[in-house]
């Protein structure tokens, strides 16, 4: 028997309630009981609750596991990212809930796609996030290439992850200033604030995210636990996984990129006195913001500027350093989820007021936009309050006023720091 909490969890899950701020009565855009819908499962809990609370709304329902990324492609070794266990978890719980599922192998999409493109920003001495290129790249890109079922423009095919996100349908602009006239999907942040994973998916296109379904948006994590045991699923007690896949939990990020990018030794400077203290190996193996352990040093620095023409890292003093902070930054190919309904006030003087987010554990902060150029994407956008570790490379995300509706992301150019 269900515990009262599992109860409630159920019934959060089965009769959500609308969100008035944002929503409208759009069922009819919703699965109907027979649509096709694929889950993409990973082997972990979250996947797999999905797929279990999935199978109870009597879909056509399948599961697709993707393989991504294999060292021994590589290596010729058995060690690397163990996607062999990923898919025999995966095939458990499949049997358990009586449904067909698949594998696809798009490790050379993701080597092409994601894992290149991100080795040479980081030669190039940037930062950025493979995760979320893997989102609109590969699992909302080649992923559904793939899937046949996905080929027309039917409106009764859904692609559903584990992902910790909601998508909702509305009449509201992005500015709250006009109503349009036909429901659009808008993606917004889950109710577990802790395991939010918008930052992750903002890349990903308007017709993607209305084929989208995000089982897991209204629950919390300790609630999705609690449903693994109760449906008793193969991986109730898997353990969590984090870091990115191909470089895994425990490997040194530096020594990975070691295999794939030679040695390029430079000074690293402090910023204070031009005095050269210490040798880096590559400019790719510190971030902005990033302590730097030097010996011989009697305080703790930090990494304020990376010089990719001087092939030089300058450090700073203390973790308050006026160069940590950065007060404003440019923006570049930034891509709005409505592509061509992007916020009114952008191109005003005062700008469009909205939160951001520049890495996925953050709470959205407070800024204000301005559009420099539409065709190329480019934006400028302004901290209310200046912002510690900011770096070139990484995913800029925009969130409306209120910080739960996702507007669309893009690159960090270059910033400007305070004081």
């Amino acid at each position: 028997m269900a515990t009262c909490l599992t109860r409630r969890v159920l019934a959060r899950y089965f009769q959500r309630r609308p969100l008035r701020r944002y929503t409208t009565d759009a069922a009819h855009l919703e699965p109907k009981r027979g649509d096709r819908v694929v889950v993409g499962m990973s082997g972990g809990v979250d996947s797999s609750v999905a797929a279990k609370l999935l199978a109870d709304r009597d879909y056509d329902l399948s599961a697709v596991f993707m393989r991504n990324w294999d060292t021994r492609d590589e290596s010729g070794t058995d060690k690397g990212c163990e996607w062999e266990k990923d898919w025999e978890d995966v095939q458990r719980v499949c049997k358990v809930l009586g449904i067909p599922c698949e594998m696809i192998d798009l490790s050379q999409e993701y080597w092409n796609r994601v894992f290149e493109p991100s080795l040479h920003q980081w030669e190039d001495g940037v930062t950025p996030n493979p995760d979320v290129l893997c989102n609109k790249e590969i699992k909302f890109g080649a992923l559904l290439e793939r899937l046949p079922i996905f080929s027309s423009t039917s409106s009764t095919t859904w692609f559903a992850t584990g992902h910790y996100a909601r998508k909702h349908w509305a009449l509201l602009s992005p500015s709250s200033s006009h109503r349009i006239s036909t429901p659009r999907a808008r993606l917004l942040r889950a109710a577990d604030r802790t395991k939010d994973q918008t930052y992750f998916l903002a890349s990903i296109s308007e017709q993607g995210l209305s084929r989208a379904l995000f089982p897991l948006g209204d629950l919390t994590k300790p609630q999705v636990r609690e449903l693994a045991k109760k449906f008793r699923l193969p991986t109730a007690e898997r353990k969590e996984s984090m870091g990115v896949c191909f470089i895994g939990e425990k490997a040194k990020f530096s020594n990975f990129i070691s295999a794939y990018i030679p040695p390029n030794p430079g000074p690293i400077v402090d910023i204070s006195t031009g005095e050269t203290v210490a040798t880096h190996e590559g400019i790719w193996t510190y971030t902005i913001g990033q302590g730097a352990k030097i010996r011989g040093m009697s305080d703790r620095t930090f990494v304020v500027k990376k010089d990719t023409t001087l092939n030089t890292i300058f450090i700073a003093h203390g973790p308050n350093h006026p160069l940590l902070y950065c007060r404003s930054f440019s923006v570049q190919d930034f891509a709005w989820i409505w592509a061509d309904s992007p916020p009114v006030g952008l191109d005003s003087e005062s700008g469009y007021h909205a939160r951001l987010k520049i890495r996925h554990r953050m709470e959205p902060v407070a800024c204000t936009v301005h559009r420099v150029n539409a065709e190329r994407g480019e934006l400028v956008v302004k901290f209310d309050e200046p912002e510690k570790g900011v770096a070139p490379g990484q995913v800029a995300v925009l969130y409306d006023p209120e910080g739960d509706w996702v507007l669309g992301c893009g690159t960090i150019a270059d910033t400007r720091h305070h004081g």
